[in-house]
């Protein structure tokens, strides 16, 4: 069986203040013609089919769109949800529409239950796995203490019984929507770190054929049988070396794995620069970034007038503009946002705690952060279902 793995679409989401609405309808007929030119038997979307829980008109017309061409097709296709989308929305009509071929997986309860798509060499199960928010769903899986690991744990567990039950050699695909040791994050990904841990072991997905992961927006190839597709638009600068593609994947009859990337269209290429402002307007090295989306920083020791305006006569399409000052070694003079990069919110909590007490906080007041984090991201979520 051959399939298409793809995943955070991201719809209606900008960049930079770009509409990235016209990219992503490129990159939704570009899908389209890749499943009818490849033969594709089945096509996987692995979650955050949307950009945020209440999506704009036309990011749902898009989506409407794409799912009456892939309907079209003939060419049944499995769908997650992710942690930007609302399950419950994504799911309205999930019954009505699988008549269509398109299946909607937004359910926790849902795990143990496949879709089943036959193919010549017999049955192959689709276990849909939707981003599972630990606080909201370990009654659901009977886990005492909310965490990724365990949910995903006892998630795979059912997958695994319900698997056991099917007739001997159904190969079997999990589609799951999480953060996964080994692979590599960017700056556009919305954090999901619960109870300290932010990412979970790849053996979690053990004993099935391929896993079609969603939520990291870099191609990755965790396992042979473990892959993220990453997303096929770049949805942040940290995203520059990024090569946007999908997975075709040929499962073979007695499960084996062949996968093949298959670039996406690039609606203009990513570019970061840096160096003082007069020598980048000079510098023939920065010719080939002319026509890119720029991110400039520059290191300029007094920040030069009208910056911005001086770049785009020669950079026609910078986005982001970034000043990091040159400064003698050992210069105390650095940004509060220098001081916090790459630092998440616990341990930005902790230093405040230190700064303001003279000592760190001691393991019982990390665990009171580390809830009370915990419980912040949980009511949002529950916020944006319910909104």
């Amino acid at each position: 069986m051959r399939l298409l793995h793809t995943s955070d679409w991201h719809l209606g989401r900008a960049f930079h203040r770009v509409n990235m609405l016209g990219a992503q309808a490129e990159f939704i007929g570009h899908l389209v013609t890749t499943v009818r030119e490849r033969d594709v038997d089945a096509v996987v979307v692995a979650g955050d089919v949307y950009d945020r829980a209440v999506p704009a008109l036309a990011a749902v017309e898009l989506f409407d769109d794409a799912l009456h061409r892939l309907a079209e097709l003939d060419v049944p296709t499995v769908m997650i949800s992710g942690n930007h989308d609302s399950a419950r929305r994504l799911g309205v009509g999930a019954g009505l529409i699988g008549r269509a071929g398109i299946h909607l997986r937004t359910a926790a309860s849902a795990v143990g239950t496949p879709v089943i798509l036959p193919d010549t060499h017999g049955d192959v199960a689709f276990y849909g796995l939707p981003y599972l928010e630990p606080a909201l769903v370990k009654d659901e899986f009977g886990v005492e203490k909310a965490g990724h690991e365990a949910v995903l744990a006892a998630a795979m567990d059912r997958v695994r019984t319900d698997l056991a039950t099917r007739p001997a050699g159904t190969r079997s695909v999990v589609l799951a929507h999480a953060f996964v040791t080994g692979g590599a994050p960017s700056d556009s990904e919305r954090d999901i770190s619960v109870g300290g841990v932010s990412s979970v072991p790849a053996g979690v997905f053990d004993g099935v054929d391929y896993v079609a992961l969603g939520h990291l927006h870099g191609s990755q190839t965790l396992t042979e049988r473990v892959r993220y597709s990453g997303s096929p638009l770049p949805y942040s600068f940290s995203e520059t070396d990024h090569r946007k593609s999908m997975w075709l994947v040929d499962l073979g009859a007695d499960g084996t794995v062949d996968a093949e990337r298959i670039d996406c269209p690039v609606p203009r290429p990513l570019a970061r620069i840096r160096g003082r402002l007069d020598d980048l307007l000079v510098d023939p090295e920065q010719a080939r970034h002319e026509e890119a989306w720029v991110e400039a920083t520059l290191t300029d020791p007094v920040r030069p007038a009208e910056p911005m305006a001086r770049l785009c006569e020669r950079f026609p399409h910078t986005l982001s503009l970034v000043f990091d000052p040159e400064r003698a070694p050992g210069d105390p003079d650095v940004s509060y946002a220098r001081r916090l990069a790459g630092r998440d919110d616990q341990q930005i909590a902790e230093d405040f705690v230190a700064h303001v007490r003279g000592t760190g906080p001691d393991e019982h007041e990390r665990t009171v952060l580390r809830d009370a984090f915990d419980a912040v991201r949980a009511d949002e979520t529950v916020r944006e279902v319910v909104r």
